[in-house]
């Protein structure tokens, strides 16, 4: 299902965080969510995913303004990935992925080969299959955070935000997620994700949304909107922003600041 966001604002009382963002995701796009600490990443997808009101605007997934929505049928949506999620202790990688299915239970439905065949493909579509009998807590973070996507695609919602899926992961688990996140999309999901590393963001996503003040500043597929001047509106430096060997994407170079001397 097509995500659109119109004209919304969102804050704390007094305090607005996101001025009037107008955004479209189209089925099975990924958009990437960059800007400095404290732009409104982090506001923004807790607003789409109905865990902070807005003051104005509207999210729609599809035909269904999400904020009219009850509570569980909004749940059937939108899946949302927090930063730094935290799971019980002693949790199984399977007792996790279970989580997901929350939404889909009930008074009157209780667990389903339905719900037990949606954790299997979510297992299967992460690769962490063969670590459902593990905890939780003795993976490794890149482990880790597959499967706790694999819980959020259990929850088979046409819509998926993700805070910062690579944080505090070495380079290789963060290319490993990402790439995870493309095959999401390229099984027929919206990602929206937030991410600070812009380079990442300019490889693994189709849009990039550039944030600054809460406002969008730039919006658009990453080869037209990646250059020198967005990195220096967004971060206050200069750098270079080369085309990568290959397949062209937009690779950011900081410049090299003169050192101070005694």
């Amino acid at each position: 299902m097509r995500l659109v966001v119109e004209q919304l604002t969102a804050g704390y009382p007094g305090h607005p965080v996101v001025h009037g963002v107008d955004l479209t995701v189209p089925e099975g796009q990924v958009v990437a969510v960059v800007g400095p600490n404290g732009c409104g990443k982090s506001t923004l997808l807790r607003t789409l995913a109905r865990l902070h009101r807005p003051e104005a605007g509207t999210v729609r997934i599809g035909d269904a303004d999400i904020w009219r929505l009850p509570p569980r049928a909004a749940a059937h949506r939108v899946a949302l990935l927090p930063q730094s999620p935290l799971a019980p202790e002693a949790v199984t990688v399977a007792g996790l992925v279970r989580y997901g299915r929350h939404p889909h239970q009930g008074l009157f439905r209780q667990w389903s080969a339905e719900d037990e065949r949606a954790v299997a493909q979510a297992l299967e579509a992460t690769g962490t299959t063969a670590l459902a009998g593990r905890r939780l807590d003795r993976l490794s973070g890149g482990q880790r955070q597959r499967c706790w996507l694999a819980m959020v695609l259990a929850q088979q919602t046409p819509v998926v935000l993700l805070d910062e899926p690579t944080s505090a992961l070495d380079l290789g688990h963060a290319v490993e997620v990402l790439e995870l996140v493309r095959e999401v999309a390229a099984a027929g999901r919206t990602v929206v994700m937030v991410l600070h590393d812009l380079a990442a963001a300019a490889r693994h996503a189709d849009t990039v949304v550039a944030l600054r003040d809460g406002r969008i500043v730039a919006q658009g597929p990453p080869r037209q909107v990646v250059d020198a001047a967005l990195v220096r509106e967004l971060y206050d430096i200069d750098a270079d922003v080369l085309a990568a060997p290959g397949d062209g994407a937009p690779v950011v170079v900081p410049a090299a600041r003169p050192r101070l001397t005694c």
